[in-house]
């Protein structure tokens, strides 16, 4: 299974607006090849199309996640500062191989009562599903589908992302160091860069 994560980072709105574009570019292309996507988690802003990250999981599209994996430029005037001077937003992607064998290793899955908001629709049965890890202590709930199956194989993949998260955040701080330095010298070299409204794409320099 292919993971990709589309990240603002701490860019402002512009970059959130970004990440909705590219959203609507990969299920273009998701489409044309008949490549199954799915939206595992999105964090959404109050502005409509604007995404401080969402992360996607495609079935068996290696080259296609692997062609949104870096930082990315889009270069735009501002719709919410139109008197802004700045017009190049930077947003990034990253991609995650997991082998499903061994996603659920060190884990353990407890099943809850979703929390549902009533009325005939709310779930009786225990399908929420907490799934924690071992060795971390992290734990992630998922309560959004419908089925305990889906929503434990969901937890998988969440807590599986942020796993790799916490690895980053461990790394030395000359290992910090030297990433950092690598995202500034990718930022005056986006893999892709994209223009206008439109958000139409011209390659990299």
């Amino acid at each position: 299974m292919i993971l990709l994560q589309l990240s603002a980072g701490q860019g402002p709105l512009e970059c959130c607006q970004a990440v909705g574009l590219a959203l609507k570019v990969i299920e273009k292309q998701c489409c044309a090849q008949g490549v199954k996507l799915t939206v595992i988690e999105a964090k959404e802003l109050k502005e409509r199309g604007c995404f401080k990250s969402v992360l996607l999981q495609l079935d068996s599209a290696q080259r296609l996640a692997k062609s949104w994996q870096g930082i990315m430029l889009w270069v735009c005037q501002s719709k919410y500062r139109p008197k802004h001077k700045r017009k190049n937003w930077f947003f990034s992607g990253q991609m995650y191989e997991v082998n499903e064998a061994q996603l659920d290793r060190g884990v353990t899955f407890q099943t809850c009562r979703a929390s549902g908001a009533g009325g005939q629709h709310v779930n009786t049965t225990d399908s929420a599903v907490r799934a924690t890890h071992h060795t971390t202590g992290l734990s992630v709930r998922v309560e959004s589908e419908r089925s305990q199956h889906a929503n434990k194989r969901l937890a998988s993949i969440l807590l599986f992302q942020k796993l790799e998260a916490l690895k980053h955040e461990h790394m030395t701080q000359q290992e910090k160091v030297r990433w950092q330095q690598h995202q500034t010298l990718e930022r005056g070299n986006p893999i892709k860069v994209f223009k206008g409204e439109k958000f139409s794409h011209s390659h990299g320099s």
